[in-house]
């Protein structure tokens, strides 16, 4: 009988979740299309990723690593030192694992782990989550066998072009699989209703829960209109404090103000507008559940990626944009009145949002994954 060879996979990307969970997904993904596939997470030791990894079930390891300051100082010197590390101590991984495929998913991480395999002449991978491609993945392109994108903008950004597949962002299997009934009787909302998802991230997005307190104070009076509205951890208190200034009793039946929201797949199931910011991740569950979107670009993002994301989802008819700059509670509070009060225009904007989905992304990936590291 012949023998059956274990694919060995290193997963790399981190900094942030839109570079961690992406990988993740991968890494789920190619467990179940072969459960015999070895993975091995790649990482900053002291990343977001060191925890959310090993929670995962995927095995870690880390190395040393800083992303480099914009401005020339005692500290670039630091991280410079740092990086020379990394790459010994990649080298060190890749003799130990002897992977056959290296994947990467972005951030700084991403560097040291795939130029290293790169120059082995380890079979690699780029995935790029973002419409504005990351300076990592930019220079990388030039070293991996494929670049992974989910924007087509994306593409006219690198200039390796024979490289580039274009496979979407895997989101996760929940998303698009619980009813608007289900999801609207896990949060004690009525179906039929018109329903807002609100949410800035996990740590939240102050301009925009501030704007927010102006939006509740118009739809006071407005029971037809649900409100869903994760304000982020480090900003609930005072939130809640602004809510108390304007006098506005937030604990209504067609409201709930929460500090984090953990159950997304029912929240995007019972929405009928999201707002919020332009993580790929974001606008990835946003095209695969058709919602129509108020984004608010995170000003501060590398290369300004938020931005661009958002840009490729207005540009398709799917969202309205607002920056940050400009957002004040008055402004969002005349966009949400225009969406609400034109069901037609949301139905169509809900429609382009379909059409941008790539329910296939994750397959797409494995597929290349599988024929990537056989070649």
């Amino acid at each position: 009988m012949e023998e059956v060879c274990k694919v060995r996979v290193i997963l790399t990307g981190g900094g942030t979740g839109g570079h961690i969970y992406p990988a993740l997904a991968i890494a789920k993904g190619l467990l179940a299309r072969d459960p015999e596939t070895e993975i091995l997470y790649v990482g900053i030791r002291d990343g977001m990723e060191a925890s959310l990894v090993p929670e995962a079930g995927i095995n870690f390891a880390g190395i040393s690593g800083k992303g480099l300051p914009r401005k020339l100082s005692l500290e670039t010197i630091k991280v410079v030192g740092k990086s020379f590390k990394a790459l010994w101590e990649t080298k060190k991984i890749l003799r130990q694992f002897h992977p056959d495929l290296v994947v990467g998913t972005g951030g700084y991480v991403s560097g040291p782990v795939v130029l290293t395999a790169a120059l082995f002449n380890i079979p690699t991978l780029l995935h790029e989550q973002n419409a504005m491609p990351g300076i990592t993945n930019r220079i990388l392109a030039r070293f991996v066998r494929r670049v992974m994108v989910t924007f087509p903008e994306s593409m006219k950004r690198f200039g390796v072009q024979k490289k580039l597949e274009l496979v979407g962002l895997p989101v996760r299997p929940e998303i698009g699989q619980v009813s608007r009934k289900a999801g609207a009787k896990h949060f004690k909302l009525q179906s039929n209703r018109l329903t807002l998802l609100v949410t800035g991230g996990s740590r939240g997005a102050r301009t925009l829960n501030q704007a927010m307190i102006e939006v509740l104070a118009q739809l006071a009076q407005r029971s037809d209109i649900q409100v869903i509205w994760a304000t982020g951890n480090t900003t609930y208190t005072e939130t809640i404090e602004g809510l108390k200034k304007r006098a506005i009793s937030w604990e209504r039946p067609q409201w709930r103000v929460l500090e984090y929201l953990k159950d997304m797949p029912e929240a995007l199931a019972c929405a009928d507008i999201f707002i919020g910011r332009a993580g790929a991740a974001s606008l990835a569950e946003l095209t695969m559940t058709g919602l129509p979107s108020l984004l608010i670009p995170y000003p501060y993002a590398a290369e300004n990626h938020q931005e661009h994301n958002a840009q490729a989802i207005v540009q398709a008819g799917a969202a309205k944009m607002i920056l940050d700059s400009e957002l004040t509670g008055e402004r969002l509070w005349k966009e949400v009145e225009g969406l609400i009060s034109q069901r037609s225009l949301l139905h169509e904007m809900g429609a382009a949002a379909v059409k941008l989905a790539q329910p296939q992304a994750l397959d797409k990936i494995v597929d290349l994954c599988k024929e990537t590291a056989w070649h």
